[in-house]
């Protein structure tokens, strides 16, 4: 369920992506761009706004357990996994042997 739903959301980024930059091209045509440089812009943009979109998708669909002690950095970061493989996970970062800097 979670591998369809993650293919939903990368298929609906490209697709944002993509009509977002041809509606940029489109509007870029009518000052009189050339074809190589609307097409430079437009793949540009594509990759852009991908991007972003990948990295928002990965934000929101990643877990991070972090020390509970005040001052420790240690932390980990968790993706697809289900919740007894997260409270784990939850659990080792809460004990694990905390280094004074």
């Amino acid at each position: 369920m979670k591998d369809t739903r993650h293919r939903i959301l990368v298929t609906g980024a490209v697709a944002f992506s993509t009509a977002l930059s041809v509606f940029i091209g489109l509007r870029l045509s009518g000052y009189g761009v050339p074809v190589a440089l609307l097409l430079a812009c437009c793949l540009s943009c594509m990759a852009t706004f991908t991007s972003l979109l990948f990295r928002v998708i990965d934000a929101w669909s990643t877990t991070t357990h972090r020390c509970t002690q005040a001052g420790c950095d240690f932390r980990v970061s968790l993706t697809g996994t289900d919740s007894a493989e997260s409270r784990r996970w939850q659990e080792i970062a809460a004990q694990h042997p905390h280094r004074s800097h």
